[in-house]
């Protein structure tokens, strides 16, 4: 059994087959999930897991190179928006642009969460 790390089996498989560049999305629990995108579905209410939650579990099991986050954020939940920039530097994007981008995910991560704009993509990068 896994001593440290991810336990989700689905998740922990999956990250461990991620290649530099490869996307990996973290999404609140109204984010459409593109045909054809693995999803691993985390949510059990509204609300839980929460999206800080799970980014934080991800975040120190899996190598970011760049992250992206609607712009929309800023306005319409700038406290997980505060919450994600002291985590990692990322890029602004439309919410329609990350929804697009999510088309191009290897796997999404739904949340429970159910404040606005709660998303991000990371792209995976490379621990050499």
């Amino acid at each position: 059994m896994k001593k440290h790390g991810i336990i989700n089996r689905d998740i922990a498989s999956a990250l461990a087959a991620f290649g530099h560049t490869d996307l990996l999305v973290i999404g609140d629990c109204g984010l459409p999930i593109p045909k054809g995108v693995p999803c691993v579905d985390l949510s059990y209410r509204i609300g839980d897991p929460a999206f800080l939650t799970i980014l934080d579990a991800v975040l120190d099991d899996f190598e970011a190179e760049a992250a992206f986050i609607a712009q929309e954020i800023t306005k319409g939940n700038p406290e997980v928006e505060n919450e994600i920039l002291k985590k990692m530097k990322a890029d602004y994007i439309t919410h329609e642009e990350l929804k697009d981008l999510s088309k191009q995910a290897k796997l999404i991560i739904r949340t429970g969460e159910a404040t606005p704009y709660a998303n991000i993509v990371l792209r995976s990068g490379v621990i050499f």
